[in-house]
């Protein structure tokens, strides 16, 4: 396991400078701040929940028994600390669950070795070790339905009955300068700062261009059912695709169809396994490969859950914190997000133990379906809350939601979707960790929620609620665990995590207690909602 050096009293140090230059506009209850800093310093639980949730239950692929499992465990710890209220929230994703139980790969000749594999997400398993023989095709670049029907009907013999490698071997170049690990806080000032470029001055996505109608390439999830129609139709026994990483990694997301019956058992291979197997082909080598996959089906998994526990507070208002539970299935989804969700709910734990008195319920949410769109808290939103066009009773009452979901890095500045106000509120908030590697925060009126959220605090703000985003310090995350087969319980530094979740912890309590709740955009200046007219 990899740790910072020091302990974890030194997350503590700089108490006495650490309460200074704070505004007389946003009254910080320092005795509680001590008292959280306290807790999660000296007791925290953070390892041990990550532990569970990936050794124990993951990978947690949505509408899987993993993923399930794992929302109950959430909610009995959460309430063996004090939380209430913890419940099971059904939504309807509609489509079963999947989880691979078995893959072995080896290249039998020219030459006997081992292949490195992940199958992709939702395709089928192969009855049975298959053994044949690897042919290589490629497919033309931004294709019409038309041309691509052209293409792949030249090549239905040289399919059958075969191991397809679909797609030229792609070169990784070495790196040489690798990402920085951490930012500088200058960097994170500039990046707190930068308005996004594909956005007017509204926070509307920019208009878009008009395109020439003549032609009509296919989009991705076009070209790939097209292609797996294809490659069942004709008899194809596995396809095989390149990782396209370096250092063996591999990212295997999903048939996008989400089931298996329109697919063929689909692997996705290392780089560096497609390269040599490429290579042979192009050689004229006769190469056969063998793969034994077992992949399992969840009828249960169309409905899926959120995990929701609660420290009820005194008056009818809510504040949340959460993070999305499910991953993707390569490995055991510890960064993204077995840690996040570790994190919050250290924070909850701590607030219960320091016996905190909220005006606010704080509640909790571990979400499903965010590798999907983030349709858990989606679902979520729309069923409590409403939007802004369509508000139910409890919009009104609604005080923030914080999410983390960025990996094992230490928090380091916040964007809530609301007017400078909220920013200011939060940036004097979290003022006090600073000694934490914390900056500030920065307010941002953008309502699309996906594609261009990255996490289920798009959820809250595409509907016009007060979404709060915890940036990070990158460390590895884009550059080697994000959905990848390497994203394991090794990955996660403890010092870092447990910055974050005493910074989160304080800033709940604060959005929880303060007199107001936090400020939110007026009728006029509300941005409109992607889609809507104006």
């Amino acid at each position: 396991m990899r740790r910072e050096a020091g302990t974890r009293l030194g997350v503590a140090a700089g108490l006495v400078v650490a309460f200074i230059s704070l505004s007389a506009q946003e009254r910080i209850d320092h005795d509680t701040y001590w008292r959280v800093r306290q807790e999660g310093t000296m007791r925290s639980r953070i390892l041990r929940t990550a532990q569970v949730l990936t050794d124990r239950y993951g990978p947690r692929p949505t509408g899987s028994p993993n993923l399930k499992a794992a929302g109950e465990w959430a909610i009995a710890e959460l309430q063996s600390w004090g939380l209430q209220n913890g419940r099971m929230e059904p939504w309807n994703w509609g489509h079963p669950g999947w989880l691979n139980e078995r893959l072995s790969a080896h290249i039998i000749s020219p030459v006997k070795d081992h292949l490195v594999a992940e199958a992709l997400g939702w395709t089928p398993g192969t009855n049975g070790p298959v053994r044949a023989q690897a042919v290589q095709i490629t497919l033309p670049v931004r294709p019409t339905k038309d041309e691509l029907a052209t293409h792949l009907d030249k090549l239905r013999n040289t399919v059958a009955g075969r191991i397809v490698l679909v797609g030229a071997h792609r070169p990784v170049p070495v790196t040489f300068n690798d990402m920085p690990e951490r930012h500088d806080e200058s960097d994170v000032v500039q990046m707190m700062n930068t308005v996004p470029t594909r956005l007017g001055v509204t926070g509307q996505p920019a208009p878009a261009q008009p395109q020439p109608p003549a032609r009509q390439p296919l989009n991705n999830t076009q070209l790939t059912a097209q292609v797996y129609e294809f490659l069942r139709t004709s008899g194809a026994l596995v396809r095989v695709n390149d990782a396209a990483r370096d250092h063996g990694q591999i990212r295997a997301f999903a048939n996008n169809a989400y089931d298996p019956a329109g697919a063929i058992p689909t692997v996705v291979l290392r780089n560096e396994d497609y390269g040599r197997i490429s290579r042979l082909l192009a050689d004229n080598h006769s190469v056969e490969l063998e793969f034994d996959i077992v992949n399992r089906t969840y009828s249960e998994g169309r409905t899926s859950y959120n995990a929701i526990a609660e420290i009820p507070g005194t008056t009818d208002e809510v504040v949340m914190l959460g993070g999305h539970l499910d991953s993707w299935h390569a490995a055991t989804g510890a960064t993204d997000n077995a840690v996040g969700c570790a994190v919050v709910m250290e924070a909850a734990r701590i607030l219960t133990a320091i016996g905190i008195r909220p005006r606010r319920t704080i509640r909790v949410a571990l979400w499903s379906g965010e590798e999907q769109g983030l349709r858990g808290s989606r679902a979520y939103v729309s069923e409590h809350f409403g939007s802004f066009e369509k508000p139910k009773p409890a919009f009104t009452r609604f005080g923030g939601y914080v999410n983390i979901d960025y990996g094992t890095g230490r928090a380091r500045y916040m964007s809530v979707f609301g007017p400078d106000t909220a920013a200011a509120v939060l940036r004097e908030a979290i003022a006090p960790f600073k000694d934490l590697g914390v900056v500030g925060a920065s307010a941002t009126s953008r309502r699309q929620a996906f594609p261009g959220f990255g996490s289920d605090y798009g959820s809250f703000n595409e509907a016009g609620l007060p979404g709060i985003h915890v940036m990070q310090d990158p460390i590895e995350y884009d550059t080697y665990t994000w959905h990848s087969n390497l994203d394991t319980y090794e990955r996660i530094i403890e010092q870092d995590a447990i910055a974050s979740a005493v910074v989160i912890a304080a800033t709940v309590y604060h959005l929880a207690t303060r007199e107001a709740p936090l400020p939110r955009f007026s009728t006029g200046e509300m941005p409109k909602r992607p889609g809507a007219g104006r």
